[in-house]
């Protein structure tokens, strides 16, 4: 038996080298709007460290109602390693299979390169991938 009842993810926090390219990239790609934002205050002494300023970072709320943050504290000129141990990738689901060709058209206008939409039928899903500037892994999902 397991020792904790959850339902699902409250929310995925992601960190980022430089908040503003990050910003702009989700709120391009996503649209989602913002339940908090101390992103203007990011050279303020103390704010990478704050909990209570988010450390300075974006907190978006998603349609499913989980939260998504950017936390600006990874050095300049990190990147993100999907081999080493943490985070794989994110998975964002979509309404259908053609909401998945309708994004990569998009982010072919917004010149960000992506995998092909590929189905994964043992799975019954098919998905996108595309990375974020930092380069971590994101992914569409629709059930096929």
């Amino acid at each position: 038996m397991a020792i904790i009842s959850s339902t699902g993810y409250a929310h995925v926090r992601i960190t980022v080298t430089d908040i503003a390219r990050s910003k702009a990239f989700y709120d391009s790609v996503f649209g989602w709007p913002t339940a908090v934002d101390s992103s203007d205050r990011i050279d303020e002494p103390g704010i990478k460290q704050s909990q209570q300023d988010f450390y300075g970072g974006t907190v978006y709320q998603t349609p499913s109602g989980a939260l998504f943050g950017l936390r600006p504290v990874a050095a300049a000129g990190d990147a993100f390693d999907p081999d080493r141990t943490g985070l794989d990738h994110v998975s964002f689901v979509v309404d259908s299979r053609d909401a998945l060709v309708a994004a990569a058209a998009g982010l072919d206008e917004l010149g960000i390169e992506h995998g092909e939409v590929t189905d994964l039928t043992e799975a019954g899903m098919a998905i996108l991938s595309f990375q974020d500037p930092d380069g971590v892994n994101l992914e569409l999902a629709a059930a096929l």
